[in-house]
């Protein structure tokens, strides 16, 4: 009997997945642990292999590469040659094929050069490429490739598929060019550049990393109320502690590095901070786990380091630029990004000096991490240059109070402005 593999659910938060590949074709044979595709998730883009019993040849793929699908839905089709699987297609999300008016499409109300999302094509332009054709007369298109094209405006029957039988899919549309796909009508002049000051813009469809994020920081930011404590940090002491750590040193320690050392320690001593709500309960984790924030080019992804008040500071300097890495390859495994107790954003390398974070759940607690500013400061009564670094705690108030995040802060600030109180 034939046998269908549904499309993954490969994280926690994942609701659908995109194909990024496939690794085999129509008509190949699939054995227990070969490869099948590479599956893009909200988090990473990970490999999708046969589990045992799936097993047959490639008779049907339902989702193209560079579509997306719902978890669960037919993802692909194993059998005998020969076999009737009209039926167990029916698992798959609707596809629905309309006809494309191609006759009524209007034409352009700008010229197309000039515009980032293209206006229609009117008919009578020829298409540069052949279209794929249903046997009812409609253009062969995913959904995902009919939406955008209608969103930008695109003509489907000046567009060539890639997919299979000439299919149109996403990444059709994403690369379409209307100025290389269509050419003036013999005898008509070519149209006048448009004047400085047209409107225009670029519809970009929203990645499944950024629907999560979305999703998540709405939910927490609707749903925990949030305060927030901010604190000023001598980091005179920092600097010159870290430049003799990285004198000849192998292992370079950032500030970064000694945020997370001094949050890791400091959540030790206030286990308030390091909690989760849990609606009926709250829970306090006797360890700590570190969720690291690291933009990457499709939004933000959350790497941990387990048990960081454990880690000395070269381990957290190796770890944090080993899961960053990893993270704008889109390769972090789920054990890479799950079982955070406490997050550090920081955005001081960015020239940021101070801001505020939305807490990730299921933390109590987020600290934003600005950059060092040389300001003046008085010390023993004297105005002199120093170096300070502002940081904000963001607090769930339904685990936290004020007072407790303040504790934390200058439990924080104390390992911060003593750097060899972290080492003992």
């Amino acid at each position: 009997m034939a046998i269908v593999i549904n499309m993954p659910r490969l994280s926690d938060t994942m609701t659908e997945g995109v194909v990024a590949k496939w690794h085999k074709q129509i008509g190949d044979s699939v054995n227990e642990g070969d490869l099948l595709a590479e599956i893009e998730t909200d988090k990473a883009t990970m490999e999708f292999e046969a589990f045992p019993g799936q097993e047959g040849k490639l008779l049907y793929i339902g989702t193209g590469e560079g579509e997306s699908a719902p978890v669960d839905t037919v993802l692909a089709i194993l059998g005998e040659d020969g076999e009737d699987i009209e039926a167990l297609k029916g698992g798959e999300a609707p596809v629905v094929e309309e006809k494309t008016p191609v006759a009524e499409m209007p034409a352009p109300l700008v010229p197309e050069p000039v515009v980032e999302t293209p206006a229609p094509v009117a008919a009578s332009t020829p298409a540069a490429a052949p279209v794929a054709i249903e046997t009812d007369g409609s253009i062969k298109a995913s959904p995902l490739a009919r939406k955008l094209a209608a969103d930008k405006g695109v003509d489907l029957s000046m567009v060539k598929g890639s997919g299979d039988h000439g299919r149109i899919v996403k990444r059709d549309i994403d690369s379409f060019n209307p100025a290389i796909h269509t050419s003036p009508q013999p005898g008509v002049a070519s149209a006048p550049s448009v004047p400085a000051g047209v409107e225009s813009f670029t519809d970009t469809p929203v990645s499944q990393m950024r629907k999560v994020i979305a999703s998540r920081l709405s939910e927490s930011k609707n749903t925990a109320p949030h305060f927030y404590v901010t604190m000023d940090i001598d980091m005179d002491n920092a600097i010159a502690a870290r430049k003799a750590m990285n004198a000849g040193g192998e292992v370079k320690i950032s500030f970064n590095d000694l945020v997370v050392k001094a949050c890791a320690l400091a959540l030790k001593k206030h286990p308030v901070i390091n909690s989760s709500w849990m609606g009926d309960f709250i829970r306090s984790n006797h360890h700590v786990h570190i969720g690291v924030a690291v933009a990457i080019e499709d939004g933000l992804l959350v790497p941990v380091l387990r048990h960081a008040d454990q880690m000395p500071l070269a381990a957290i300097s190796a770890s944090v630029k080993d899961l960053a890495g990893k993270a704008k390859d889109k390769k972090l495994q789920p054990a890479d990004w799950e079982g955070n107790t406490f997050t550090i954003s920081n955005l001081g390398m960015f020239g940021v000096e101070q801001f505020t974070a939305i807490v990730n759940p299921p933390d109590a607690g987020i600290l934003a991490v600005g950059g060092i500013k040389q300001v003046p400061v008085v010390k023993d009564g004297q105005v002199v240059p120093g170096n300070v670094m502002k940081v904000t705690l963001s607090l769930d108030h339904r685990a936290a109070d004020g007072a407790s995040g303040a504790a934390f802060l200058q439990t924080v600030k104390g390992f911060l402005e003593n750097p060899v109180t972290m080492l003992v």
